[in-house]
């Protein structure tokens, strides 16, 4: 079976690959904008191309895939909405008209729960839970957007799609949240957003292939996979805080001692936000959104059960173990002492 697999040079991609490439009947291809030489280590080709170009991607699924993973996205709390637009919503569109056109049977599609995130807390909601009616960044708009087309494509005969939201993915070789954190709190710019007792889904990015292959295998006519998105995470939430801390303490970086509560610290964001855009700031991103102010602040998981129930997926590393395996390969985290 010939798999494609856009935006495989990256951390969950390269994840997803090698979970993959664990089942010697699958033929993994790479399609991005790069090369990339870890994945020519593991044998994986990549084909070049910009999803927002449709002939690229109308060149790359005519080589004959059964099936695509679609992990690439624009991801970010700031920045243009047509940049967003582009990538992540148009480009999902290509790649969809391209893998019908061309007799792909699967498409297996990397969403976030970002898509039905809005103002309030969520707490152990399951996909029953509707998208808000306002998005507050253009990442999550753009994404619902993407999710949608993928879920009404889904003919559940010839063509069959499902979408995964993992949440806040992390291990080693993670180049956004934990050096992020990190690098925030070497600083000394993060406060606590709230009581600090907000509850987080979070997932070790070997979970999060998992969960991808996992419904992709289920993925048949007939299934109850077929056209349904799925909320994925570890076996429990987390205390954000206190798990910023605790990766803080890996570091021997001081915890976190300021707050500022979650209503000031979205009013902050609100200001800054209307600040930039006045200024015309793309580059850096405001210190404080609305968005981020709600995500460290409110609580945000979801239930597991239709996943588990639905394709059987459990978490196959413990938070503890996977904490474990991410600090002692320093180097693979890419991690500033």
């Amino acid at each position: 079976m010939r798999i494609l697999v856009t935006g495989g040079g990256g951390f969950l991609g390269t994840y997803i690959i090698k979970e993959l490439l664990k089942n010697p009947k699958y033929i993994v291809t790479n399609f991005s904008r790069h090369n990339y030489s870890h994945l020519e280590d593991l044998g994986v080709p990549t084909i070049k191309g910009d999803l927002k170009n449709p002939a690229d991607v109308e060149r790359a699924l005519s080589k004959g895939f059964d099936a695509v993973f679609h992990v690439a996205a624009l991801a970010g709390v700031w920045g243009r909405y047509q940049d967003y637009l582009d990538i992540n919503y148009l480009g999902t569109k290509n790649l969809l008209e391209a893998a019908e056109g061309h007799g792909v049977q699967q498409f297996v599609y990397t969403s976030t729960p970002s898509v039905v995130f809005g103002k309030e807390d969520l707490m152990g909601v399951n996909e029953d839970q509707p998208y808000p009616k306002e998005h507050l960044t253009p990442y999550a708009e753009t994404k619902t957007m993407a999710e949608k087309l993928v879920l009404q494509k889904n003919n559940g005969k010839t063509f069959l799609t499902c979408a995964i939201r993992p949440h806040l993915i992390w291990g080693p070789g993670d180049p956004h949240l934990f050096p992020r954190v990190i690098q925030k709190g070497k600083e000394g710019k993060l406060r606590v957003v709230g009581d600090g007792e907000n509850l987080v889904d979070i997932i070790y990015v070997e979970n999060a292939a998992l969960a991808h292959v996992l419904a992709f295998e289920h993925l048949k006519p007939g299934s109850r996979v077929c056209g349904q998105a799925y909320f994925v995470g570890q076996e429990r939430p987390v205390k954000l805080w206190s798990f910023i801390n605790d990766i803080l303490g890996h570091m021997k970086i001081e915890p976190v001692m300021g707050s500022i509560d979650v209503q000031s610290a979205y009013r902050l964001g609100w200001l800054l936000e209307k600040v930039f855009k006045m200024a015309g700031i793309q580059k850096p991103e405001p210190p404080m959104t609305r968005f981020v102010a709600l995500n460290l602040g409110k609580s945000h998981y979801f239930s597991h059960e239709r996943a588990k129930r639905d394709f059987g997926y459990f978490p196959r590393v413990s938070i503890e173990e996977g904490m474990k395996r991410t600090f002692s390969i320093r180097d693979q985290l890419k991690l500033v002492p």
